[in-house]
């Protein structure tokens, strides 16, 4: 009898509760393996307290969690924990994961946002954050440092990502079509705390553009770290092709 195929496993790290049944539903659509370690601290969108959830320390009691998972990749799935680091903060946020990890390759949604709009093609964006106002362009100059224009930044000024969590999906999707603008190319949407993998269609469908979501890029990048290449329009235009046009 032949052995069955394991399937692509990519270990996501994830802050304290509120949008992680995003991703299992993306496991299901892609036939993949998402498991989910949370870590825990305070989960107020300030910067103080997001410099210590992202730190060396919780993110490592991440990682021990999927210890014998196999994994293929790994991703520090917070946006806000990622990019309030700055550029080159994130990028040592994220070698330190791996090799926490036994050096699997290792990404986190800040970075994930930056692979996915290059791979896009695209350099011109809006942003509707849940984040309050200072948390929010901390994301803005993460992104301009990666050379993408943000011609608009609207903030919710949602204090914690618990709260962001109990947002209904009618509510997230007019926060988002109300803040595209005719200039941007892509409408961009940070926060892995925000339910956003099921309305994706109904989401580019009302502005007719690619909208890009924490979650969304999350699993993305997470399997492309993995070598791993889904098409699914259900997940938005970015998992319509991949980078380099094609598909496996």
């Amino acid at each position: 009898m032949q052995r069955e195929q394991r399937p692509v496993t990519v270990g996501i790290v994830y802050p304290d509760h509120a949008a992680e049944d995003d991703y299992p539903y993306a496991a299901d659509l892609l036939g993949v393996a998402l498991p989910v370690a949370h870590i825990y601290g305070t989960d107020l969108h300030a910067v103080p307290e997001l410099l210590d959830l992202g730190s060396p320390a919780r993110l490592a009691g991440g990682v021990a969690q999927l210890a014998g998972r196999n994994l293929d990749a790994l991703v520090w799935a917070c946006t806000s924990g990622s990019f309030v680091y700055g550029p080159e903060g994130a990028r040592l946020q994220v070698e330190q994961l791996a090799r926490a990890a036994g050096d699997v390759p290792t990404t986190s949604t800040g970075i994930a946002f930056t692979e996915a709009l290059r791979a896009l093609g695209l350099s011109r964006v809006a942003v509707a954050a849940s984040y309050p106002r200072d948390v929010a362009e901390l994301f803005v100059a993460f992104l301009a440092a990666g050379g993408t224009e943000v011609v608009s930044l609207a903030d919710a000024g949602i204090d914690t990502a618990a709260e962001v969590g109990t947002l209904p999906e009618d509510a997230v999707i007019e926060f988002v079509a109300c803040n595209d603008r005719p200039d941007a190319e892509a409408l961009v949407v940070p926060d892995t705390a925000m339910h956003t993998l099921r309305i994706l269609p109904e989401l580019e469908k009302r502005i007719g553009k690619p909208v890009l979501t924490a979650n969304q890029v999350t699993v993305w990048h997470g399997l492309q770290c993995a070598g791993y290449t889904v098409i699914c329009p259900d997940l938005g235009s970015l998992f319509e092709e991949d980078a380099d046009h094609g598909a496996r």
